[in-house]
């Protein structure tokens, strides 16, 4: 619609409110949402527009826009604010895992390797328990043990993340608290062992969670276990 054509109609529309004529609430409606710059070109309406409101009484069209833009910018501050909180949590995590896989390349033993992922990972990213099973060994988990957890929780991956049964909570954390956990197999051929890690919190790990640090901590693990372990 021309700017001519819109005034035009902008006029046809005021009169007929000056002459108090009979003009349906439908017309009205029709009329502003096939002319959405009514108000751009008549600006000295908004001022004279009164719309109620619930708890203020009648207002003005502007002052109910101003209170929308305000509720849309006090939303997207918050949003921001969580975004920033997330930033903020992923950067230490990303620190402690660099810091630990260093931490692991110097050690000698599986011990040291097991005091290690403790020291780290519940001092400083409060989780409430680690631990290795092997595979092999005088300590490993039985056999038939081992064939069914790894075909029911890592059938397609070499990572788990969420709530186990009773059953596989003791089998892998024994009396320690481990609400959720995350599990990753351990070895390039899947037969090292498996890396637990377990939280107090039921909702800390979900199965929606992104691998990328941990593969980085599995890599090193692949790296310096199996000298240790005499694989």
């Amino acid at each position: 619609m021309s700017e001519l054509s819109g005034q035009a109609s902008a006029t046809q529309l005021i009169e007929p409110f000056n002459d108090k004529a009979d003009l349906s609430p439908d017309a009205v409606v029709a009329f502003l949402l096939e002319n959405p710059d009514f108000f751009v070109q008549h600006p000295e309406l908004l001022e004279k527009v009164k719309l109620p409101h619930e708890q203020k009484g009648s207002v003005s069209l502007v002052e109910i826009q101003s209170e929308q833009l305000r509720k849309k910018v006090r939303q997207l501050n918050f949003k921001l604010n969580q975004l920033v909180t997330i930033a903020k949590q992923n950067e230490k995590i990303y620190r402690v895992y660099t810091d630990l896989n260093v931490q692991l390349l110097r050690c000698e033993s599986v011990a040291e390797v097991q005091f290690t992922l403790e020291d780290v990972l519940q001092e400083r990213l409060n989780l409430s328990c680690a631990v290795i099973k092997s595979f092999k060994g005088p300590h490993a988990i039985p056999e038939l043990q081992q064939r069914l957890f790894t075909e029911k929780r890592f059938k397609n991956t070499e990572f788990f993340f969420g709530r186990l049964s009773q059953h596989e909570r003791q089998l892998l954390f024994g009396e320690s608290e481990a609400e959720s956990v995350a599990l990753m197999l351990l070895g390039d051929k899947r037969d090292l062992g498996i890396l637990g890690i377990g939280s107090s919190d039921a909702s800390h790990f979900t199965p929606e969670m992104d691998t990328l640090l941990l593969q980085q901590l599995q890599q090193v693990l692949n790296i310096t276990l199996p000298d240790m372990i005499g694989y």
